[in-house]
């Protein structure tokens, strides 16, 4: 069977050569074998995405030589996908509100807490035991809505890493992570789990700092009885110093380089060599 993979960037800055390495890794992947390279852009942040990114994005990835398969799936224009999801999640009772700020939360963990896959405190369940009279006196602050994984969680559950095979996952380690926030109405986990599974991807090739989320993200496949991807999870490509590239670093945006004179085929030539 053909695969079907996808770039998925989010519109919060121009693209970077971190970028054009992953999106080329799944474009050549996608046509190497006759499959389908899917674009969608994960726009849901309101305060960090903006228009002239997306419409940038379009640019970039034509510039070097990037086409796709279908319509562009834009996250934004979907949150009643996503607010079905979690109507389904609330009616089992798997999601619950939290009104806990970052400094309420910091101030309930002990200094011992364990951290989650980002690093972060894992939340101490502070709202998650609040009586529904509570609650719904308080359905009118903001809120986010948090996975209760204790009733949430499935055993024995595995996912297929290409060239490791499958690997057990360990969505606990999250806690009772956020599936939307108080300022967007879901969150990063929720859409692409959901949009992998409604847009059939069979492959998902993405770097290796979202490898952990697979743990999670194999828990609301279970959920929701959506369908698994493989993943194939590439390295992450560095600056001269060894940081990580992010959108901050300018001079290497596509943009930057294309107004400097380097052509696609030298970006091309350059993330090829590193693949």
């Amino acid at each position: 069977m053909s695969i079907i993979t996808r770039f998925a960037p989010s519109p919060t800055g121009y693209l970077h050569v971190g970028h054009a390495f992953s999106a080329l890794t799944a474009w050549r992947r996608a046509r190497a074998a006759g499959g389908q390279f899917l674009l969608r852009l994960e726009d849901i942040d309101p305060t960090r995405c903006r228009p002239e990114f997306s419409t940038a994005i379009l640019d970039d990835l034509a510039w070097l030589g990037i086409d796709w398969d279908g319509p562009i799936r834009v996250q934004s224009e979907h949150l009643d996908d996503y607010a079905a999801v979690l109507d389904s999640l609330r009616t089992r009772g798997l999601i619950y509100p939290c009104f806990c700020s970052r400094a309420d939360i910091q101030r309930h963990v002990i200094a011992a807490a364990p951290h989650g896959p980002d690093g972060g405190p894992v939340y101490p369940g502070t709202c998650r035991d609040l009586r529904e009279t509570e609650r719904a006196a308080r359905a009118d602050q903001p809120h986010a809505l948090r996975l209760d994984m204790a009733r949430a969680l499935i055993e024995g559950l595995t996912f297929e890493e290409e060239n490791l095979g499958a690997i057990q996952a360990d969505p606990a380690r999250f806690g009772d992570v956020v599936l939307a926030r108080k300022d967007t109405p879901t969150s990063y986990h929720l859409c692409v789990t959901h949009d992998d599974a409604l847009q059939g991807v069979t492959l998902v090739t993405r770097g290796e700092d979202l490898k952990q989320a697979t743990h999670l993200h194999r828990l609301l496949q279970a959920l929701m009885g959506w369908p698994t991807s493989v993943y194939a999870h590439h390295r992450l490509l560095t600056d001269a110093s060894g940081r990580r590239l992010a959108k901050r670093d300018r001079a290497m945006t596509l943009r930057a380089l294309r107004q400097s004179g380097v052509s696609a085929e030298e970006v091309r030539e350059r993330v090829a060599g590193v693949g």
